[in-house]
């Protein structure tokens, strides 16, 4: 094995078990934890890189046999060994242990050394099989294949043009990128809407490269953090002298990008007199560079981009109406990670792959348990988040490896994938009902209940239900919820 191995023995009496920790630790040089209970197991084997457990049936009155079909899932690469006493043959322990993928059993008395030949036999096998699965992958690998198999493989949505970068298959999604197809071909400004790390520049991207402009250039702009006359130049270009520092004429994006699309990515930023020069070039395509008396026309197609709400803003006086209806030709709203939980799997299998790729690490997959932990994350900073933590993960691991929880970061792996929603879940109807219907009775009811106490002003409930307005009017016209004055 690669490094120190971690040897687990979950053993009922350690001081019956002494001589055998002493053997292992001592003799054999492998890293020895031990627990007594099957609570104290099972938050060692999230806690530590297991590499083989040593498991007794019973442990204070508790089946044991839990913590090894628990390790078949979060630790596949562990082996496991199961220690029975000299009566036990029922057939209860046998199917469980079935369901454990024992390596080996253990019958008492207790003998150190044998126990000390089967670790070693056990890790070496673990080795052999490690370097086996490498060795097939590496046969199996052609230029075009993907960097593990995965039963996500199949599900990943692959669309031509540069939508295929946008990995889904969720309706939320599949709906967003119907939409998004239409608008490419037209000519029409996008106003693309989202939380930050949804992925709204990668849409642009697709939309630019679906269009008819896609000979053209895409120049990107972020309009977030920047003074007039600074984001005035790189759009609109100036002449030499016009201000301090501008020792040479510049084009501008805008006369750059001619025949092409500018994507203005945190619109919402720019201040009120800048929204005035680019409500001009939205509306006449004229172009006047700081500095220059002569003004000249461009044919650019608009995509901005915004993590705020700019019908919100308008209503509160900080955005113009005129450029905000000008802009949204096509309004895109990008759902967060956590309207779209089917996505997650697919995503983190494609970053992992990503990864892998360019670290050039050769994993074996994710383990359910770190699926399931994703799963019930908010993510608040989204498909960037996501990435971020699969990365991390990545550069953690070894070779012929999964991703398991112990790579995940401290946050994630505290995450109690059991107890997620019991709260929202308790006062569920369950007669008469199949598991769909109750999700969406309560899900009904929740937005009902929302929509009353706010008085249905919609923006306040779709913020509290952590939805878009989009979204929410999905829900209201799905339900058909009607307001009662």
């Amino acid at each position: 094995m690669l490094g120190v191995s971690t040897v687990l023995l979950a053993v009922a009496n350690a001081e019956e078990w002494a001589g055998v920790r002493v053997l292992l630790a001592e003799v054999l040089g492998y890293r020895v934890l031990t627990a007594q209970s099957v609570k104290k197991a099972l938050a060692l084997t999230e806690e530590a890189n297991i590499d083989l457990v040593i498991s007794e049936a019973t442990l204070e009155g508790e089946d044991a046999l839990s913590i090894l079909q628990h390790c078949r899932v979060s630790l596949p690469n562990a082996m496991r060994i199961l220690v029975k006493e000299p009566d036990c043959d029922n057939q209860k322990n046998h199917e469980a242990a079935e369901l454990a993928a024992i390596y080996q059993f253990i019958r008492k008395p207790i003998d150190d050394e044998q126990i000390g030949l089967v670790v070693k036999r056990a890790l070496e096998a673990a080795e052999l099989a490690r370097r086996h699965r490498l060795i097939s992958r590496e046969l199996k690998l052609s230029d075009d294949s993907p960097i593990f198999a995965t039963k996500f493989d199949n599900q990943i949505v692959a669309q031509s043009s540069n939508f295929e970068k946008l990995v889904y298959i969720s309706e939320p999604m599949a709906e967003l990128c119907s939409l998004a197809k239409q608008a490419a071909v037209t000519d029409l400004p996008i106003l693309i809407q989202g939380e930050t790390g949804t992925g709204k520049e990668l849409l642009a991207h697709a939309i630019h490269f679906n269009s008819k402009r896609t000979d053209s250039p895409l120049l990107v702009q972020n309009c977030g953090g920047m003074s007039d006359d600074l984001l005035h130049s790189e759009l609109f270009g100036h002449k030499r002298g016009a201000f301090t520092g501008a020792i040479s004429d510049r084009l501008g994006l805008f006369r750059a990008a001619d025949g092409g699309t500018v994507f203005l990515d945190e619109i919402s930023e720019v201040s009120s007199s800048f929204q005035v020069s680019l409500l001009r070039f939205v509306q006449e395509g004229e172009v006047k560079p700081l500095g220059s008396d002569h003004t000249m026309i461009c044919n650019v197609r608009i995509i901005c981009a915004s993590n705020r709400r700019l019908d919100e803003m308008v209503e509160k006086g900080e955005f113009r109406q005129d450029l905000y209806f000008r802009l949204k030709g096509f309004e895109l709203v990008v759902p967060p990670l956590r309207e779209r939980r089917d996505d997650i799997a697919v995503l983190a299998e494609f970053f992992t792959r990503k990864y892998c790729e360019s670290m050039n690490v050769k994993l074996l997959g994710i383990s359910n348990n770190v699926l399931d932990k994703l799963r019930c994350h908010k993510f608040p900073g989204n498909v960037r988040e996501l990435e971020n933590e699969i990365r991390r993960m990545v550069a953690l691991a070894k070779d012929g490896e999964y991703l398991t929880t112990h790579h995940l970061s401290k946050e994630l792996a505290s995450i109690d994938p059991n107890s997620m929603g019991n709260k929202e879940f308790r006062h569920m109807p369950i007669d008469g009902e199949t598991l769909k219907e109750k999700v969406e009775t309560l899900e009904k009811s929740l937005v009902w209940e929302a929509l009353s106490r706010l008085r249905w002003n919609q923006s306040k409930v779709a913020r509290e239900l952590g939805l878009s307005r989009v979204g929410l009017a999905n829900k209201i016209k799905r339900y058909d919820l009607q307001h009662s004055n």
